[in-house]
């Protein structure tokens, strides 16, 4: 029986901190979810093709890198 009621307890407990996480954090409009999305997926592309740009030799592929590169940041500088 002591063991029903811990599990109460430990759901309640559950219960109560996503109840606070709802209150610290308002909801974001679904526009504004996908303007985040965005953002995330260029940093992460950005990060890779600063990673590949530090392992290429060959300046051609180092020219496309550094354009790819060029395209993010203005895309970025959009959202700012």
């Amino acid at each position: 029986m002591a063991r029903g009621w811990e599990s109460k307890s430990v759901e309640q407990q559950q219960d109560e901190k996503a109840a606070e996480a709802k209150a610290t954090n308002p909801p974001v409009a679904p526009a504004q979810q996908k303007i985040n999305r965005q953002r995330e997926g260029l940093l992460l592309s950005r990060s890779r093709l600063l990673g590949e740009l530090e392992t290429s030799h060959h300046p051609a592929h180092r020219q496309m890198l550094h354009r790819s590169l060029a395209e993010i940041d203005r895309q970025l500088a959009s959202f700012e």
